[in-house]
This record gives C-alpha cells, sequence and structure tokens, in this order.
C-alpha cells in the first residue's frame, strides 16, 4: 500500500512528509523545492488485540502506545511525496510528467491545500487570503483525470476498434493497458457498470464516455482526501468551512505540518513526550523561553482548537476508512508469542471484506495453497476459508505443511 502527498508547490507537501516519517527532505517556501520522490515509512493507529488477552504486544515493526490500559498500535504504512503539481500538469507545464509518474502505484492520494490562500496556483508566497484554496482542489483532481483520460487516449488506437461485447473480456482489454496506473480490475468493473456502458462496444464510445470513465477510475482508483495544511492561520477559518460546503463529497481535514513536525522533533530529541494524533506533550526536558513560547501557541491555536495536529487524522482516514483497511493479527490457540517470546508480534492491514483463505495466501502462498482451517483465536472457534475477516481479528491458520 501506497499513499502519495500531493498538492501544489509550497503548500506544505514535504512538511506534512517530514512530519509523518521524520525523515529530513528539502523544506523552502519556493515552488519545486522538491524533484525527485521522497518514500518513507509513516504509521496509522488501530486499536491492538493484546488488550483482549490481557498481554502487552511486542510489535515487530512499528510501535505500541499503552495509555489509561488502552493499548493503541502504530502500524507502517508507505508515503510518497512528489514534485509539486501546476495547472497544466497533464501537458507536461512545471514537472506535471515526472509528478503523475511517480504516482502511477499510488492507492489514496492526501491532498495537501494552503488552507490559508497565502500561495498562489504556482506556488508563488502572495498576500495570506488573496488566493481561494477551493481553484487549488479543483484544478488537481481535474490535471490527474486528464492525465487519465490522455493515457486512454494513447491507447485507444490499440483497442478502439475491437468489436467486442463480452464484458469481461472488455474489461480483460483495459486492465492490460491500465494497470501501469493500478487501475485494477474491480475498479473497471465498477465504472463500466457505474456509468451503464458495460454492453457498450468500444467502437461505439464517445469523447464524453472516455472522459467520466476517466474520472470515475480516478475517484475508484486514487481517492483522494484533503489536509487543509496552515489551520492555524487567521485567513484558514473561513476558507476551511467555505471547502467543506463546496466538497461536501469530500473528506477536509484541518491540519497544521508544521505544528506536528516541531513536536515529533522534540519528542525525538527527548525534550517532549508526545506521540502522533496527541492532542497533548508532556515537557520532559529543558527549555529556553523561546521554545516555550512556541510550545505555547502550537497548544493553543493548534492542539486545543482542533484536537491535535490533524496529520494523524489524515492517515488514519486515509487507510481504515477511504480504502477500507482492517487489522489482522496472526496468533495461535497455543500461544501467543514467537520464538523471541514477543506477544503478538505481527499486524497486517487487509481490505475490508477479506476471506480467511485471503488471509492465509497474504501470509504466503504455499499457506494459501495447503490451506486446512482457520481458528479465531479470541473464540476458540473452528472457520472454513470463506469467513469474512472482522476488526481486529486475531487467526490462526492451520495449513498442510508437506
Amino acid at each position: 500500500m501506497q499513499i502519495g502527498i500531493v498538492g501544489k508547490p509550497s503548500c506544505g507537501k514535504s512538511t506534512l512528509f517530514s512530519a509523518a516519517t521524520l525523515m529530513d527532505v528539502g523544506i523552502a517556501s519556493y515552488p519545486f523545492t522538491t524533484i525527485e520522490p521522497n518514500k518513507g515509512t509513516a504509521f496509522i493507529r488501530v486499536e491492538d488485540a493484546g488488550k483482549y488477552f490481557g498481554v502487552i504486544s511486542n510489535p515487530r515493526s512499528g510501535f505500541l502506545l499503552n495509555e489509561n490500559n488502552n493499548p493503541i498500535r502504530y502500524v507502517p504504512i508507505e508515503l510518497i511525496d512528489v514534485a509539486g503539481l501546476v495547472p497544466g500538469a497533464n501537458e507536461g507545464k512545471g514537472l506535471g510528467n515526472k509528478f503523475l509518474n511517480d504516482l502511477s502505484q499510488a492507492d489514496a492520494l492526501i491532498h495537501v491545500v494552503d488552507a490559508s490562500g497565502s500561495t498562489n496556483e504556482e506556488g508563488n508566497m502572495v498576500a495570506p487570503g488573496s488566493h481561494d484554496p477551493c481553484k487549488d482542489v479543483e484544478f488537481l483532481e481535474r490535471e490527474i483525470e486528464l492525465w487519465f483520460l490522455k493515457i486512454i487516449e494513447n491507447n485507444w488506437a490499440k483497442f478502439g476498434k475491437v468489436a467486442e461485447k463480452d464484458f469481461k473480456k472488455k474489461v480483460i482489454i483495459l486492465s492490460q493497458h491500465l494497470s501501469g496506473i493500478k487501475i485494477l480490475t474491480h475498479h473497471i468493473e465498477k465504472a463500466l457498470r457505474d456509468l451503464k456502458i458495460d454492453e457498450k462496444m468500444f467502437s461505439d464510445w464517445t469523447i464524453e464516455d472516455k472522459t467520466k470513465f476517466a474520472k470515475k477510475c480516478r475517484e475508484l482508483s486514487k481517492p483522494i482526501i484533503i489536509a487543509a495544511n496552515k489551520c492555524d492561520m487567521p485567513t484558514s477559518e473561513e476558507n476551511i468551512k467555505k471547502m467543506k460546503e463546496r466538497f461536501n463529497n469530500l473528506t477536509i481535514i484541518p491540519c497544521s505540518a508544521a505544528s506536528e513536525l516541531s513536536l515529533r522533533k522534540a519528542a525525538k530529541a527527548g525534550i517532549l513526550k508526545y506521540y502522533p494524533g496527541q492532542d497533548k506533550f508532556e515537557i520532559i526536558g529543558e527549555l529556553n523561553e523561546k521554545q516555550k513560547e512556541g510550545l505555547e501557541v502550537i497548544d493553543k491555536t493548534v492542539l486545543k482548537k482542533f484536537n491535535g495536529t490533524g496529520i494523524q487524522k489524515c492517515l488514519d482516514e486515509t487507510v481504515l476508512n477511504v480504502l477500507n483497511y482492517i487489522p489482522i493479527f496472526p496468533g495461535g490457540t497455543k500461544g501467543l508469542q514467537d520464538k523471541e517470546g514477543r506477544y503478538i508480534p505481527d499486524c497486517f492491514l487487509m481490505k475490508r471484506g477479506s476471506t480467511a483463505l485471503d488471509f492465509a495466501y497474504y501470509l504466503h502462498s504455499d499457506i494459501g495453497d495447503n490451506f486446512i482451517k482457520a481458528i479465531n483465536v479470541k473464540t476458540k472457534q473452528i472457520i472454513g476459508k470463506d469467513y469474512v475477516l472482522e476488526y481486529g481479528d486475531v487467526i490462526e491458520i492451520v495449513f498442510n505443511k508437506r
């Protein structure tokens, strides 16, 4: 799973990426600071299964926050921060072609928008409030959809004249040419049916059909949420309200990437006790007056006002609600520890609707091929291969080890 961090230049993309991953990347208030894509590991929060069994889990990857007997597990995901997008990117303007190609394998996009309206379409600094961030939301969706349309048009000569009526064969043909940008078979099937062009031969498609198909494929294969960045600036509140009213079909989360980055760096340096997603921090180290003043501002204008910086909310929302993944834990009825003595060391993210057999194959193809049964470790009940996994299940797979 890969989440793309996108937006126009100077909107705070790289700051958000650095805040989420603690990687040092180029951050500056001028366009195209980012040229090569940055890839790093961030985390989403899920309820840890250890609480159910009265044990403290020892994650093999990620980490555990256990406060007030409420263990929260931070599960790793991959982020990619790409070059800023400007209007006309699908035609190669700015670093458009590179930006779009770098995004080809992303499963979802977090669109970082400068909610303060202090950067124009090109990413240049302007007076706060003088630019309408709603325009940024519109143009980015449009550019990606035009990119999809361009790829469809470029491949149309290869199959556009095929007199094919069979639905499954048409899906196969389209998936062969669109898999490079991670438009998968089930995306294509749903798009064709939703647009009611599933029985229409390619030769009969109009430009309107192609445009609507490109838009629907973008919505299904690269869903977008909005990170309304710089939420603590005076001009942001009204802009965020306007965005929520205008784009009520999108998830819009107020956030402050700069505040999150400051808190995370301070925690890493041992000055603060702070975990991503919290709405508070505890000072545990020595601070100078300037640092104290800065933290007071973050606490008052961001943490208390918005119940956190919003960065972790963006990540959690994207993976758990937009992409609809759930945490599944491998475990055993005879014990929850691995060879090193770690309790429930692993947590995997599976698409909601996945089965016990899907989980077996996720662990290893040999386990799936030789599946015998599965056991729900919480209930001790035997479950079959068609059992639909539920949030937080702890599953033991029994298979033929020959």
